[in-house]
């Protein structure tokens, strides 16, 4: 495999705009382009936004939801994709003939519809159906996964997109500056949004806290490190409904090593060289040679009741 450049976006999603959201969408790949990405990558339901969606109906979301490809995001995503020479990931809602609703995130190129998975762990609206497998797919060579948000905190999913022959798994989120359980948590005041030009550092303080990329780094160079891979991890930034989003979208390497990472308070990429002899130097690798499956394939294949509830849903 030859280096891969990989962009991984940050910006302030629109909701419910599809049309506002690929403008920008279109402003952010051209960046990548110019500065010699292979690929962008972008954030959970970015096409037209996430939080408001949990206020919707079925009939509203079918309403938004799109045939994949059939739909009209697909080409137009295929023709920014065409006239960059770029790939791009970007996030929906899909729906199918039987009017299932499932949150979908696609690959696209020049050639047209790459990729496409369906989130294994929805919890956005209750009318969204969950995935009910794996995505693997290639990118000049490199072989790549997804999982969104809530699937990479199942860390069996991560496991298995890597088993499955992953080097590079793209991560989209919508996430931090939520209630949570966990010590630190909470939402982030919109006001200090509203006041970043006069007080950056306020809001600073609260994004790089334990609501935002505090947490996120303990955990996220752990999926990175001990699966041997490449994650590709992308946040919008700003208001998204009426939550706020700290971006630092940002790129992992197999040592558990940030690469690049969006670090402003703007719509921005942070771009990173992919190099795939990291993938046999570093730790991981060795890892997962030793494992011995017939210790515990039952162990972590047994039945269990899964809860998928979301504290700060309640």
């Amino acid at each position: 495999m030859e280096p891969l450049r990989i962009a991984t976006a940050q910006f302030e999603n629109y909701s419910g705009n599809k049309e506002a959201n690929l403008i920008i969408i279109n402003n952010l790949v051209t960046q990548a382009s110019e500065s010699g990405a292979n690929v962008i990558a972008f954030h959970e339901c970015s096409i037209h936004g996430y939080t408001f969606a949990r206020n919707l109906s079925k009939e509203q979301m079918l309403n938004l939801a799109e045939y994949i490809p059939e739909g009209p995001t697909i080409g137009k995503l295929q023709k920014i994709a065409k006239d960059n020479n770029i790939h791009i990931l970007c996030g929906l809602f899909e729906k199918d003939k039987e009017n299932n609703i499932y949150k979908a995130h696609v690959c696209v190129s020049k050639e047209g519809l790459v990729a496409k998975y369906r989130k294994l762990h929805p919890f956005i609206n209750p009318n969204i159906t969950p995935g009910d497998s794996y995505c693997i797919f290639k990118i000049k060579g490199w072989t790549c996964g997804i999982l969104v948000c809530y699937d990479n905190n199942i860390i069996e999913n991560v496991r298995a997109t890597k088993l499955l022959g992953a080097d590079i798994i793209f991560m989209p989120h919508v996430t931090m500056c939520t209630p949570s359980t966990r010590p630190g948590a909470g939402f982030v005041d919109a006001a200090l949004w509203e006041n970043r030009v006069n007080d950056p550092t306020s809001l600073r303080l609260e994004f790089e806290g334990m609501k935002g990329r505090r947490w996120l780094m303990k955990w996220l160079p752990a999926r990175a490190y001990d699966n041997n891979i490449f994650a590709v991890f992308s946040n919008p930034i700003g208001m998204d409904d009426d939550q706020l989003k700290n971006g630092h979208s940002m790129i992992i390497d197999p040592y558990g090593d940030v690469l690049a990472e969006c670090t402003s308070f703007d719509n921005e990429i942070a771009i990173a060289t992919l190099n795939p002899e990291a993938l046999t130097r570093a730790g991981g690798n060795r890892y997962i040679k030793a494992r011995r499956p017939e210790l515990y394939n039952k162990i972590i294949g047994q039945n269990h009741e899964s809860d998928q509830k979301v504290i700060w849903m309640k």
